[in-house]
């Protein structure tokens, strides 16, 4: 995989992915979608964003392939597209939060966070061991 900074193109798509994240009602969308499968109206009813602005929120989202839709009848389910859109959402959640909690980024990506083995004192004490 190549790192965002050695590839312009790269840089450019995820610019273009993130802006998709970037609006309040997706961000309520999607983080109500952690939940599971939802149709528009539970959705509607869980947000409150209100259903043109909602129709036009998950159309985007939609066509970023960040939900997938099921239809059932005349009704439209919506879920999270798969485990990277879900990583992004829970990621955002532990991140930007008033005080993010490292433990909490640690859970969301499904790794384990290395304990702070920083000595507390000596010369080496300005150095964090990883």
């Amino acid at each position: 995989m190549t790192a965002i900074f050695e590839s312009r193109d790269r840089a450019e798509m995820a610019s273009e992915k993130l802006k998709v994240y970037a609006q309040p009602q997706r961000l309520m969308i999607l983080s109500f979608l952690l939940t599971g499968e939802a149709s528009v109206s539970e959705i509607d009813a869980a947000t409150g964003i209100g259903q043109p602005a909602l129709s036009q929120q998950l159309a985007a989202l939609r066509r970023a392939d960040i939900v997938k839709t099921r239809r059932e009848g005349k009704q439209v389910c919506y879920d999270l597209a798969d485990e990277t859109a879900r990583l992004c959402v829970r990621t955002m959640e532990a991140l930007l939060t008033d005080q993010p909690d490292p433990q909490s980024v640690s859970r969301a990506a499904g790794t384990q966070a290395r304990p702070d083995t920083t000595p507390s004192t000596g010369t080496a004490g300005f150095a964090r061991i990883l």
